[in-house]
């Protein structure tokens, strides 16, 4: 990607997008600005057939400490409502593209940081990560999602604890939880991430982008007999494609 940005950067190699926020004065707090350049730069990725897998990180001490408060608590009724949708189209553009998207949460996740790694396929964290909704104690609530896509992933009596209370967890309560999908050592954080990265990256795109559209659908409304239905299709015509018959066929010549 050859734009620049002010609040974010991102770099691509070995068909490994990383977007990372980079307000690490503010601890990557996302203002107006930095949610424009985040969508755009979602959007551009998802389009880049050369990228496999995209990661979200946080520059230093931080994964994303929620909205930018000097300037949220200063707008207007309709940049409040601006403010409001975009960041709606934000967590849609991760949530629907075909690539896997990992958030590798670093240091603080709260509020609308949260909220970005919830609407990751996966989440890595540090294992000086801390995350939570803290939105009651400024006597408002989770916008981004945050109320929903957290009752997808765990209980609602540990949801209402976490939503109720503003607590922030750290990264073994929400792996013990299920939020979390690994946690690696502070030392060799990214390391870690991007070997995880890299070893997705190797599985096929076909089978991946179709993996992630099937599970998803298993959270809407559609009748499970027709989400069973799309899977049963799904397989057939992965199976009758080349890539599938070739893999098979090498499988087998290697086990011969």
């Amino acid at each position: 990607m050859d734009k620049s940005f002010k609040n974010i950067f991102v770099e691509i190699d070995n068909g490994i997008a990383v977007l990372v926020f980079n307000r690490p004065d503010q601890l990557n707090a996302m203002n107006r600005q930095m949610m424009d350049e985040i969508i755009e730069a979602i959007i551009s990725i998802n389009a880049n057939e050369e990228v496999k897998v995209a990661v979200i990180r946080g520059e230093e001490r931080a994964f994303m400490a929620g909205a930018d408060i000097k300037e949220y608590g200063n707008q207007t009724t309709e940049e409040f409502i601006s403010f409001q949708e975009k960041g709606k189209r934000l967590y849609e553009v991760i949530e629907n593209s075909s690539k896997p998207w990992i958030a590798a949460v670093n240091g603080y996740a709260l509020g609308g940081g949260f909220e970005i790694a919830l609407s990751c396929d996966l989440i890595l964290a540090s294992e000086q990560a801390t995350m939570g909704l803290p939105e009651v104690f400024l006597s408002l609530i989770p916008g981004g999602g945050g109320t929903q896509r957290l009752v997808q992933k765990i209980g609602i009596n540990r949801v209402k604890e976490m939503l109720f209370m503003g607590s922030a967890l750290d990264a073994k309560q929400m792996y013990d939880w299920g939020i979390v999908n690994r946690i690696f050592n502070e030392e060799d954080f990214l390391n870690q991430v991007f070997d995880f990265a890299k070893k997705l990256s190797r599985r096929p795109s076909n089978s991946i982008t179709e993996l992630k559209r099937l599970a998803n659908l298993s959270l809407t409304e559609m009748p499970f007999n027709q989400r069973i239905s799309d899977e049963a299709n799904t397989v057939k015509d992965l199976y009758l494609g080349e890539e599938a018959q070739t893999a098979i066929q090498d499988f087998i010549k290697k086990n011969k």
